[in-house]
């Protein structure tokens, strides 16, 4: 019969490399290109599939939170005005911290369940609910 240390051993040595990452979830760098007075996010949609998250939510955070105003089209987001990489950059990494990460176990496997009018951000990993604002 074998300890229990060397079945620990053994079930730890079994466990797949990505599972064992801390972190599993990298957020795509956003593409961006200026033309004339406008910014455009080319890869606006890969970001909001990355994050599992619906494009008009995310893309109503960033006017709000860059206060410019743009519209969806196609795969891209279209900003009015000049706004630079780093700075969007920044907004959709808190956006992420506020709207994708749970805030008792810190995984980003989360989805937004409304209850009447409130909104919740419903952790999948621990179960956990948190209340979210409204954008």
């Amino acid at each position: 019969m074998k300890k229990y240390e060397e079945m620990l051993k053994e079930a730890i040595e079994k466990i797949p490399e990505n599972v064992k990452k801390e972190s599993r979830y990298e957020l795509p760098q956003p593409q961006t290109n200026i033309q004339g007075n406008r910014t455009f996010i080319t890869n606006f949609t890969e970001i909001t599939d990355s994050i599992r998250r619906d494009p008009k939510h995310v893309s109503k955070y960033l006017f709000r939170e860059l206060a410019t105003p743009g519209h969806l089209n196609d795969k891209r987001l279209i900003l009015q005005g000049k706004v630079m990489r780093s700075l969007i950059e920044e907004k959709i990494k808190s956006y992420v911290t506020e709207f994708v990460y749970c805030k008792e176990c810190n995984k980003p496997d989360t989805h937004f369940e409304k209850v009447e009018r409130i909104m919740f951000l419903k952790c999948e990993a621990c179960g956990a609910k948190q209340v979210i604002r409204h954008i």
